[in-house]
């Protein structure tokens, strides 16, 4: 079963755009597959850390965004 993505509007500095591009193209990752990593993974940790616990659930594969 696919999960629906809610799609929005992200406004960012030129610079910080073109370093994401340069870091996503390094993982082989989309600019947008990048972002949701990025958060996805600060999330984890803030759970993480909120709970003390490791029962995370498992984050998804998205390379060829």
């Amino acid at each position: 079963m696919a999960s629906e993505k809610k799609a929005f509007v992200l406004r960012i500095q030129p610079e910080t755009l073109k370093e994401l591009e340069r870091w996503a193209q390094e993982e082989f990752r989309s600019v947008n597959g990048q972002i949701e990593y990025l958060l996805n993974d600060a999330l984890r940790k803030r759970r993480k850390q909120k709970t003390g616990g490791t029962d995370d659930p498992p984050e998804p594969a998205n390379r060829a965004d």
